[in-house]
């Protein structure tokens, strides 16, 4: 429509150009009185001419009446059609969502918003996270705008629309489009554009897996394969699943699981878990820990000495992981 509306102008302009030009050098007249004859010819006002018309200067606006209204008035359709179907209303807002994306650093990405991206977009705001979602569908940016979530409408794997949804600032992109071929595109063109972005895919096979990760991504992950798993843990161990559920969900359960990454100031740094007091004091209970070196600790013992650069996994309550996150800020 925009295309349009720019062929629109562009005939209008010609047409005023033509007119105001063959005026100049048929009549001799000048410039202003040329391009006042062509805009009363064009609008059909029924002013006189400026001056007598020779019989060249009658055909001439005979050739500009009929080349005239019709640009006037396919000018004006389209001028009326772009602002009632909204197309002028878009415009503004594409401009207002680049100037808010444009301010925006260390922010998330979420290219394609369908049945899991959305999913993925909705929890990262839940967390008071920044986003922005990319989909080339209209009906999932309007429920991105109810979500009030930054959109860019555009296709993903498109370089020039990563760059408009910020890539060069983001902290993280998740390639959640529907085919396994889309991700990998996504996830190769992202990764040129910012080698050290974290990038989490989506992958409808198995088989696509490896593929993904030599492509650059970070993570990935089955939805398929990993539901298959939860279902056969749900018959295997539902007392199991039942307490990793209420771990993970949002229902009002006040569990939560954190990752938290030492930092060469922490307090915690060259204590060991048991030195560092974290249950006694905080309540909070470290799972995990992933080591600067690459290892990962499932159940540590409370004699592994923590390092700067370690990241652990914490269970706990709100009020636990606060009471931890002030030990840990000190």
């Amino acid at each position: 429509m925009l295309r349009r509306l720019r062929y629109a102008i562009a005939a209008l302009c010609g047409v005023l150009l033509a007119g105001t030009v063959g005026y100049m050098l048929v009549e001799r007249w000048s410039l202003l009185d040329s391009l006042y004859m062509t805009v009363i010819t064009i609008a059909t006002v029924g002013f006189r001419e400026v001056h007598p018309l020779s019989h060249a200067g009658q055909v001439l606006t005979m050739a500009l009446i009929i080349a005239g209204v019709g640009a006037l008035g396919f000018s004006l359709g389209t001028i009326v059609e772009f602002m009632v179907e909204g197309h002028l209303t878009g415009l503004l807002e594409g401009r207002r969502m680049d100037k808010r994306i444009a301010a925006m650093s260390g922010h998330h990405i979420v290219a394609g918003v369908g049945r899991v991206g959305s999913v993925v977009a909705s929890e990262l705001s839940r967390n008071e996270l920044a986003v922005v979602v990319i989909d080339i569908d209209p009906e999932a940016l309007s429920r991105a705008r109810e979500a009030g979530l930054a959109w860019i409408a555009g296709d993903a794997t498109d370089e020039e629309t990563l760059k408009a949804a910020g890539i060069e600032h983001a902290a993280s992109l998740v390639a959640a489009l529907d085919t396994d071929a889309d991700n990998l595109f996504v996830t190769v063109t992202a990764k040129g554009l910012k080698p050290d972005l974290l990038i989490v895919a989506r992958s409808t096979t198995t088989n696509a897996e490896s593929k993904l990760r030599r492509a650059g991504a970070d993570r990935v992950l089955t939805p398929t394969s990993i539901g298959g798993r939860r279902l056969a843990a749900m018959v295997i161990h539902p007392d199991v699943s039942e307490y990793l559920d209420v771990c993970t969900s949002d229902d009002g359960v006040d569990i939560k699981l954190e990752r938290v990454t030492l930092a060469p100031s922490d307090p915690f740094v060259g204590l060991s878990i048991g030195e560092s007091r974290i249950r006694s004091t905080t309540g909070a209970h470290v799972l995990a820990v992933h080591t600067v070196d690459g290892r990962t600790e499932d159940n540590p013992s409370k004699d592994l000495v923590l390092r700067a650069g370690d990241r652990l996994v914490i269970l706990g309550t709100s009020a636990q992981l606060d009471s931890f996150a002030a030990r840990h800020a000190r």
